[in-house]
């Protein structure tokens, strides 16, 4: 399985060429100038955040589209581009005011729109929903689209993070797994990875900056140590050996 360490810092990208990366559109979209990448690395489209601060998306899909493409060219090295889903757990639905069904159209459609006006990223569709039935409807959603999931490289499984280690998530992933669609699992941690890593082609978390809140700084301009990259390296090298218990993975360095 792959694994992509969460990153806060986009400079991060050309400073560890063997660690995939996950970096949000949040962190990018502001900014003049990008980094360019010495390592794979995948785009979060930023949704929850967006969801849950406005309770909308305020970037329109042409304007997403000129920003992934703006990344894909400058920073290079673009695996995919996580799609403006609308997540579903029960404090985001409070906030936009809509229902588990609405935000699965809304997600569908906005996949759709974005593959028609730029084909040629590497878009990720996204399951979204709460219970079993919730994500099998928003699959039949993306086949009446005419988006085949088995013929996908990757599919994205949201709305699991925070519930990522229960045995619902586990019979969902398990459930998708079986129909041969290749999983990423967003923000999946070392608990839900323990028990359904095998069913997953593919994960990200940045579990090591809330855990490195309570760590007291390396140095002198770290107060805690969560937004440290060496920090960071050591979680994700404790994560590789919990995936591989029979292979000693080397701490990544820097470039």
């Amino acid at each position: 399985m792959k694994f992509y360490l969460g990153a806060h810092q986009p400079i991060w990208l050309t400073r560890v060429p063997d660690v995939p990366l996950l970096v949000s559109h949040r962190r990018l979209g502001h900014r003049r100038t990008l980094p360019r990448a010495v390592t794979d690395w995948a785009l979060d489209s930023g949704g929850f955040t967006e969801l849950q601060l406005h309770g909308r998306w305020h970037i329109n899909a042409k304007d997403y589209v000129r920003a992934v493409r703006r990344y894909a060219d400058e920073i290079g090295m673009l695996s995919w581009a996580a799609a403006q889903d609308w997540m579903c757990e029960p404090h985001i639905l409070q906030r936009t005011s809509l229902t588990v069904r609405e935000h699965q159209r809304r997600t569908v459609d906005n996949f759709v729109r974005l593959r028609e006006l730029a084909p040629e990223l590497p878009w990720l569709p996204t399951l979204q929903g709460w219970t079993r039935s919730d994500y099998q409807r928003c699959a039949d959603l993306y086949e009446r689209a005419g988006i085949t999931l088995t013929a996908e490289p990757l599919v994205g499984i949201g709305s699991v993070c925070r519930r990522q280690s229960s045995a619902e998530v586990e019979h969902i992933v398990r459930a998708f797994a079986a129909h041969q669609i290749n999983l990423h699992g967003f923000g999946i941690k070392i608990t839900g990875l323990t028990r359904y890593a095998t069913a997953l082609t593919s994960s990200d978390s940045m579990a090591w900056s809330r855990r490195g809140r309570y760590v007291p700084g390396c140095g002198p301009s770290h107060r805690t140590e969560s937004n440290c990259l060496d920090f960071a390296l050591d979680w994700y090298r404790k994560i590789q050996t919990t995936l591989n218990p029979a292979e000693r993975t080397p701490l990544p360095g820097r470039s």
